[in-house]
């Protein structure tokens, strides 16, 4: 994201926070792509529905931001926890085991990174996606997800290890 892009959300936040709705229009349209992106590869198929899921609770919270500044690391942890609450909820109507590793041999399956993905926990997709995709550090992908960092430390080497058995399986 641009400084200009970054700029215009701060603004429009708020104007939003004054009370403008076009302005507020506009922010959940600004944002949109930002929490998609980070709301996709936690939750897989299930991404535009954590989106939207984010984005209400953006809409319904956005008077509580104190510092319109700090707005894409508040969205950020917004979508993170909408995108981990939308997977489990779906983890718990479709389970994947991390046993049903592609057979060997099957390169279009051993390919496929959402179904290496798939194979992860929600809570390891998201912190692989603040370390390795948003590129936090250790401490920043901690306070998002709420843990503390030495638990966000352990799931990023369980799920970058169960990735690799996966991808390489």
């Amino acid at each position: 994201m641009t400084p200009a892009e970054r700029e215009r959300g701060v603004s429009l936040a708020r104007a939003a926070r004054a009370g403008n709705t076009l302005a507020m229009h506009d922010l959940l349209d600004h944002l949109t792509p930002y929490v998609a992106r980070v709301c996709a590869p936690i939750a897989l198929a299930d991404g535009p529905d954590a989106t939207q899921e984010a984005l209400v609770a953006v809409f319904g919270a956005l008077r509580t931001l104190r510092d319109p500044e700090a707005l894409y690391g508040w969205v950020r942890a917004i979508a993170v926890r909408e995108a981990v609450r939308t997977a489990r909820r779906a983890a718990r109507a479709h389970p994947a085991e991390l046993a049903d590793v592609p057979e060997r041999g099957d390169p279009q399956l051993a390919a496929d990174i959402d179904d290496v993905l798939a194979r992860l926990s929600p809570d390891h997709r998201a912190v692989l996606v603040l370390r390795d995709i948003e590129g936090l550090d250790e401490e920043a992908a901690a306070a998002v997800l709420g843990v503390p960092p030495g638990t966000a430390k352990s799931r990023l080497h369980r799920a970058r290890t169960s990735f690799r058995k996966a991808w390489f399986s």
